[in-house]
């Protein structure tokens, strides 16, 4: 599950820094040459390289060579920063031209746009988004995503549901394919391979026995990140077809 959420901060103060309708207080002494955008990128080098519970305001003064108190000039706290962070990724991330091309096409590419924004920033994918940032690169990201669903037929209430979905699988996929690192799968199995061998009686759980060995041997484990993905997505474009095809004959 998400551990942070967007938007968590005071909302009015968040929108100018977001939109950098406001600038430091010069007398509170801000640091000369540090900048917001200054910030946000030594918060973000923290969280690439840890994870976001290490970015905090300290670790970041600290980055930037200033005293905790210095920072607070420029950003409010926690909650105004991950979205100056998270915003600043959604600005950077490459935008796929994909008019012309048909909208599995199109809607692929997002999904691919996203899903490589969690492996440039994993920490990305543990915050919750349910409440938007409303940011110039959040509204920049959706209006690019929103160009893949658009002249198919379906309301503007529906364009928003499906990408909402589409986001929502993207976001799950890059969760779930993260671990604390302590052993990868191949050790953990070779780990509980002994005892498993005991408890596990086919004649007892013949289905998934059957099941659980022949996924293991065509994926290499229990879970294959990439293939889940894949046939994930596969599943939500169909379900998307379902829905377009609805409105072509006239049922939708």
């Amino acid at each position: 599950m998400p551990t942070e959420r967007t938007s968590a901060g005071d909302p009015a103060r968040t929108l100018q820094l977001l939109w950098r309708r406001s600038s430091p207080d010069p007398r509170r002494g801000p640091r000369r040459g540090l900048s917001i955008d200054a910030v946000v990128e030594a918060a973000t080098a923290v969280a690439d390289a840890e994870d976001l519970d290490a970015a905090t305001m300290r670790r970041v003064a600290k980055e930037l060579g200033v005293v905790p108190m210095t920072l607070y000039t420029y950003v409010p706290g926690k909650a105004e920063l991950l979205d100056l962070m998270l915003d600043a990724a959604y600005a950077r991330m490459p935008r796929t031209d994909t008019a012309g091309q048909p909208w599995r096409q199109r809607v692929t590419a997002v999904a691919e746009e996203n899903r490589a924004l969690f492996e440039r920033h994993p920490w990305a994918a543990t915050v919750s988004t349910a409440r938007p940032l409303l940011g110039p690169g959040q509204m920049s990201k959706y209006e690019h995503e929103l160009s893949a669903l658009d002249g198919l037929g379906l309301s503007d209430v529906e364009m928003d549901d499906c990408l909402t979905y589409l986001l929502t699988f993207v976001q799950a996929c890059a969760r779930t394919a993260q671990h604390d690192g302590a052993m990868n799968d191949q050790q953990w199995w070779e780990a509980s391979a002994p005892l498993l061998a005991e408890v596990l009686d086919e004649n007892v759980y013949p289905t998934a026995v059957r099941v659980g060995a022949a996924a293991g041997a065509a994926h290499g484990s229990a879970y294959d990140p990439g293939h889940a993905y894949a046939f994930g997505l596969q599943r939500v474009l169909d379900a998307f077809a379902g829905l377009i095809d609805r409105h072509a004959s006239g049922a939708g």
